[in-house]
């Protein structure tokens, strides 16, 4: 009676199985990750000049090999998950002051304005004039990131929001940011050298706001006066090529794609 309670032994058929899913959920894991994918130096592309060669001497982090954090450093989709959402553990709060600038057309153009929180290292007057990226302002994490650490190290910053993308802020003329307009940012440079007459540019655009303030920068000479450099972060070249490779499910660009498309229809019909 006792030998017929008894629990049968497992086949070693179902051990088999076990083993070979538990394989193949590190091996999603391992392909997740990236954690096969070996660390390098960034590839530079420049001319050789005194300038290039300036940048390369105070910047000797360009050069050497980025060691990401473990477990989950290798994977730009999980960084982007982790900052864009959650940001810094306690992320700044910088205190700015909203100014509105009218358009020709009836537009409200409106910008955040956040002085100096220390003197500058070379004792000038230096003010960043920042344009983040597509449906974004002055109020995302990393934009707040890295006002505050701009302010901490002597610079004034000018933050442009997008027309519509600030949800308390309503449109004024039918129609809203764009890919290619540059009124809204030209209307903000316009407004610092005016105010601040002294003072020295540095022009920063982050994703498609790289987009706006290349290309504000290439209409007119003028529009490049008092500009010490433009920064250029992570810029898209080709809207038409990009989409390209937004439709395509490899490393879940479709997905993205979906978020960014989600997110625009939201902006849009908050103006309805």
């Amino acid at each position: 009676m006792s030998a017929m309670l008894e629990t049968p032994e497992l086949p070693a058929v179902f051990d088999g199985v076990k083993l070979a899913a538990v394989a193949a959920v590190l091996y999603v894991i391992v392909r997740c990750l990236n954690l096969k994918s070996p660390t390098a130096p960034p590839e530079l592309i420049y001319q050789d000049s005194a300038l290039a060669r300036f940048l390369l001497k105070s910047c000797p982090l360009l050069t050497k090999e980025y060691i990401p954090p473990l477990i989950w450093g290798k994977s730009g989709h999980i960084q982007t998950a982790l900052y864009g959402k959650m940001g810094r553990v306690r992320s700044p709060h910088p205190y700015g002051l909203r100014k509105y600038l009218t358009m020709p057309d009836g537009a409200t153009a409106t910008f955040d304005l956040f002085e100096p929180r220390s003197e500058h290292c070379i004792g000038e007057d230096v003010t960043m004039v920042i344009c983040p990226g597509i449906a974004n302002h002055s109020e995302k994490q990393y934009i707040r990131t890295f006002v505050d650490y701009a302010q901490k190290n002597g610079y004034r910053c000018a933050v442009l929001n997008h027309l519509g993308a600030l949800p308390n802020i309503e449109l004024t003329s039918p129609r809203m940011f764009t890919y290619g307009c540059t009124w809204e940012f030209g209307a903000m440079v316009n407004y610092i050298k005016k105010t601040y007459p002294q003072t020295q540019l540095v022009v920063v655009g982050f994703s498609l706001g790289g987009n706006i303030v290349c290309k504000y920068l290439g209409e007119s000479q003028a529009n490049q006066e008092r500009v010490l450099c433009c920064v250029s972060v992570c810029q898209g070249y080709s809207a038409l090529r990009a989409q390209e490779t937004f439709m395509q499910w490899d490393q879940c660009r479709r997905f993205y794609n979906f978020l960014m498309a989600d997110n625009m229809k939201k902006i849009i019909l908050s103006h309805r």
